[in-house]
């Protein structure tokens, strides 16, 4: 297949030739029973010269009514003739010779009603082309090439970030904000930041919480939204806050937890983009007043929101634009990577180009970013941006309108192949933390990534991604926790202008009521249902041809309801968010859904505190193999996993990712046919047999693989199992990502130390902390490019400390565990100190009753935001890592006790014993310059489950 360009406009064109083509070359052409092949080939032949005129008119600027009616008649055609397509290729089923006669006859009639119908729609769709076909006449067909190649994220954003985050305009308003924070008063105070969107409020809010945050007990920073889910925010204020609810809490309850916790603590809650008064009037009763110098500061767009929260006139902070020495140091970061550069032949149009952006920080940068994209540094294309943003047919008359005029010309100058990539972001919720995998996922499922022959279809979609970044539509809701792009955020802004393009082009709809189906398209082709803070169990759902169409569906929300999946029988893109501990997910009607790519069920509240909830279930259809277009299967935490016929996985040849999470059984049987898979996450290793572990080792475009060892039977148990996983995954020559965890720290890793060289040298994150190495394998220090490193050993020597650190300059998270120690050798300490590398560690675990068999030198792990230490209070030599003091950048201190402890002890004894590990780590906390928040928690799963709670959680809050 030649390079193919996707648009918004084009919608499946491309698609629907390549069908039809195969339509033609197949034996399902010729019994068509009355329509000819001239037919298939009239549509053949006109979508091609359509399709370069669709590209024409995506790049004109303005379009008269006639050539939008066009346009939309021609891209609504597409789809229904791809559905024709579809829909007639998945009546067609062949008859086994075994079966029965009255089946047989069944399948025949069918097959026969089939061809009847897909004959009648073809020539009702010819007509419908040759009465569009007239209309063309009155336009010009042009013809655009586009040639996609890799990107990658532009060097100077980092740069660009670091300016926009902290540096351009905002000193002023940040050293007001801060004396408002930290002044004397002991009363709880409340600060508002008013401005219109764009001015950069929930930035100077960002670092007013970065800045001061650690002088407070305790933190949060929390996104509202037009529709707040109540819920939903509260929850995320007591998970940054280190509590975690025990069961699914309603409003009211979570209120009291939180008031209950913050009762007697220094609070500092940020709260951004409120927009009304009764959201604060709810969200306010979570913050009592102690006298404890608490703080709270609100970010809005109106100002009676603003006067009404705050605590006095003088705490209301009027967010303004940007001065023009301001707006030029940031318009030109952004362009040169310097503030104090601009060629001398660009200035006068950077002026003017400065002058309609009118100071606001998003105009700027949106329009910057346009520019920085430029392959040359042309005065041309600078002035025809600039005129661009001159022409005011429609006489604006706002400067927010003028920067939504701005923020449209960014998207008409996206290439073709990133505009419905962009508009895709239209499905997710407003202030949703997009994971870019995720996204790269749907786009490919949804076709709107091209390639090549010989090209990685999802290295293609990366770069896709990438240019987005550059371009700054999207952004990035933190630096990531490995310095790497990992998730995306949209500006509600731009939210608010791809909705306004998506309503237009019948892309995405969306929904908050899932019974005002009605009130939408004439044909949904993309749906979101976002049910907010709805809590029903049922729900009715006006099922008509406006949702039989739909190609993507998303539903986000805390309710369980789950819509009838029969009804949507051309879908690709089925994704299924849900907020509840306690249900059962019926997933058995996907099994009509041929034409499903992805499928992703998600529980949030499964990520709350890392642990499995005990009654969520999942119930696929015991035919799975009859979606044979399945890419992605990914399901969540769940306590069951119902798959009556595992085996039938094996049967999806274009499946590409499969997540089953914590799925109890082994590998599925001819688990080796599966050639296409990057990812295979959740299967149980001690009961699989030593067949399909060899067959693992087939897997070679595996890139992520984690596996797991389940609670060990010796009647189930396979001998010989790990020798086998090691000799598999020594063919895994394109890994990136292994892990493989267990219930029981015991199992032993010694096959894999006899390496000479690893198969993976491009490995970036390694977990096997619940395996124990005699001796930490020499091979480790070969994987340079590592950013992840879990190791468990029963001994960790200094030497391998420093091999560590000085060979792994990326690493920015370790974990050690050690199962014994012997602090009377001396050589047994092991010292961390600057000499010794680290420099990008941003998380350590360390895991080890004695604690002072750590200590830290002046200059250690300069990075170092976490610390996670776990310990047995029975076994611990009461004390902490020495020399702490030296980590001046640590932000957070929690520290794991034994569950085991609490079972074989009495529980006075445990509660001395917990006193005493609280007491020493919080005294030790404390006395740090750089005050971390610290926290005491049980053990109650593997250390594993724990590091990777961890991680989970700081990336969630670092999103907020």
């Amino acid at each position: 297949m030649s390079t193919m360009v996707v648009s918004a406009y084009k919608g499946v064109i491309d698609s629907v030739l390549a069908k039809l083509r195969e339509l033609m070359g197949g034996d399902m052409c010729a019994n068509l029973i009355g329509v000819s092949s001239r037919d298939i080939l009239f549509l053949r032949d006109e979508l091609p010269a359509m399709s370069a005129l669709l590209e024409k008119l995506d790049d004109a600027e303005e379009l008269d009514s006639e050539a939008k009616n066009w346009r939309n008649q021609v891209r609504e055609m597409t789809y229904d003739i791809e559905d024709c397509i579809d829909d007639f290729s998945n009546n067609i089923t062949s008859v086994d010779a075994k079966t029965g006669f009255l089946y047989k006859a069944s399948q025949f009639l069918k097959t026969c009603r089939a061809h009847l119908e897909a004959a009648w729609q073809i020539k009702e769709l010819k007509t419908r082309l040759q009465e569009i076909n007239e209309r063309r006449k009155r336009y010009k067909v042009g013809h655009y090439i586009s040639n996609t190649t890799s990107v990658t994220v532009d060097p100077r954003i980092s740069a660009f970030y670091k300016e926009t985050a902290g540096l351009v305009g905002i000193d002023s308003p940040k050293r007001e904000l801060t004396k408002l924070v930290m002044d004397e008063e002991t009363q709880l105070k409340v600060m508002s930041i008013v401005g219109f969107g764009g001015l950069g409020k929930t930035t100077l809010a960002s670092q007013v919480y970065r800045e001061v945050g650690v002088q407070f007990n305790c933190k949060a920073f929390v996104s509202v939204s037009q529709k707040p889910d109540m819920v939903r925010l509260l929850t995320s204020l007591l998970l940054q806050l280190k509590q975690h609810p025990s069961h699914a809490c309603g409003v009211q309850e979570l209120i009291d937890n939180l008031r209950e916790y913050l009762m007697d603590k220094r609070y500092f809650i940020v709260v951004d983009d409120l927009w009304d008064v009764p959201s604060w009037n709810i969200i306010t009763c979570a913050f009592p007043q102690n006298n404890q110098h608490s703080r709270v500061i609100i970010t809005t767009r109106h100002g009676d929101v603003a006067r009404t929260c705050s605590s006095d006139h003088g705490s209301i902070n009027n967010m303004k634009p940007l001065s023009a020495q301001n707006s030029r140091e940031l318009f030109f970061n952004r362009i040169f990577g310097s503030k104090d550069y601009c060629p001398s032949y660009l200035e006068e149009v950077s002026c003017k180009i400065l002058k309609k952006c009118g100071g606001l920080p998003l105009a700027i940068v949106t329009v910057a970013s346009i520019l920085a994209c430029q392959p040359t540094r042309l005065k041309e294309e600078w002035e025809y941006i600039q005129s661009s943003l001159a022409t005011n047919k429609f006489a604006r008359k706002s400067t927010l309108e003028d920067m939504m005029q701005i923020l449209e010309l960014s998207y008409k100058s996206l290439p073709h192949h990133l505009k419905a990539c962009f508009l895709y972001l239209g499905a997710y919720p407003e202030d949703c933390v997009i994971s870019k995998v995720d996204l790269i996922k749907r786009w490919v499922a949804e076709g709107f990534v091209s390639h090549s022959p010989g090209q990685d279809a999802w290295v293609v979609a990366e770069s896709y991604f990438n240019e987005l970044v550059n371009r700054s539509m999207i952004q990035l809701p933190y630096q990531g926790y490995y310095n790497e792009v990992s998730h995306c955020k949209v500006h509600d802004m731009m939210l608010d202008m791809i909705l306004m393009r998506c309503k237009e082009d019948n892309f995405i709809s969306v929904i908050q009521d899932p019974r005002a189906a009605i009130e939408v398209q004439d044909k949904i082709r993309r749906l979101t249902i976002d049910l907010n803070g709805a809590m029903g169990n049922t729900m009715d759902m006006n099922i008509t041809r406006k949702v039989s169409q739909v190609r993507s569906l998303g539903v986000f929300g805390g309710s369980n309801w789950i819509p009838p999946l029969l009804e949507f029988k051309f879908l690709r893109v089925l994704f299924l968010e849900f907020f509840l501990r306690e249900m059962i997910i019926d997933l058995t009607g996907i099994n009509q859904l041929s034409q499903l790519r992805y499928l992703k069920v998600e529980c949030k509240e499964c990520l709350m505190d890392g642990d499995i909830p005990s009654q969520v279930s999942i119930v696929l259809p015991s035919q799975i193999r009859r979606l044979q277009h399945l890419e992605t299967l990914e399901l969540p935490w769940v306590s069951e996993c119902s798959i009556p016929s595992i085996s039938g996985i094996i049967d999806l040849p274009r499946l590409t990712h499969l997540v089953l999470r914590q799925h109890k059984g082994g590998l599925p049987d001819g688990i080796g046919k599966l050639k296409s898979l990057r990812t295979l996450h959740g299967f149980n290793l001690p009961v699989s047999s030593l067949e399909n572990i060899d067959a693992l080792g087939e897997l070679t475009s595996l890139a992520d693989l984690s596996l797991h060892c389940g609670k060990q039977d010796t009647k189930s148990t396979t001998p010989g199992w790990m020798t086998a996983l090691s000799c598999s995954i020594e063919k895994l020559g394109n890994l990136k990502g292994l892990y493989v965890r267990s219930n029981s720290p015991s199992c032993c890793a010694d096959a894999m130390s006899s390496w000479f060289s690893p198969p993976f040298l491009n490995l970036e994150k390694l977990d096997l902390l619940d395996w124990t190495f005699s001796k930490l394998p020499r091979w480790i220090g070969q994987l340079h490019s590592l950013r992840e490193l879990a190791l468990g050993g029963k001994k960790i020597l200094q030497e391998d400390v420093s091999m560590i650190g000085t060979m792994l300059p990326f690493l920015t998270h370790l974990s050690l565990r050690i199962v014994t120690c012997n602090i009377a050798v001396k050589e047994s300490r092991i010292m961390i100190e600057g000499s010794i590398g680290f420099a990008a560690l941003r998380f350590f675990c360390f895991d080890s009753n004695r604690m002072s068999h750590l200590e830290f030198g002046v200059g250690a792990m300069p990075q170092l935001k976490r610390l996670l230490l776990a310990l047995d209070p029975w076994e611990w030599d009461e004390a902490t890592p020495v020399g702490l003091k030296h980590l001046l950048y640590l932000e957070e201190i929690r520290v794991l006790t034994a569950s085991t402890a609490v079972a074989s002890a009495g529980s006075e004894s445990m509660n001395g014993k917990s006193a005493l590990v609280k007491g020493v780590f919080h005294d030790a906390a404390n006395a740090l310059q750089s005050r971390p928040a610290f926290t005491v928690l049980p053990r109650i799963r593997s250390l594993s489950d724990h590091v990777n709670c961890c991680k989970i959680n700081m990336e969630t809050v670092a999103c907020k």
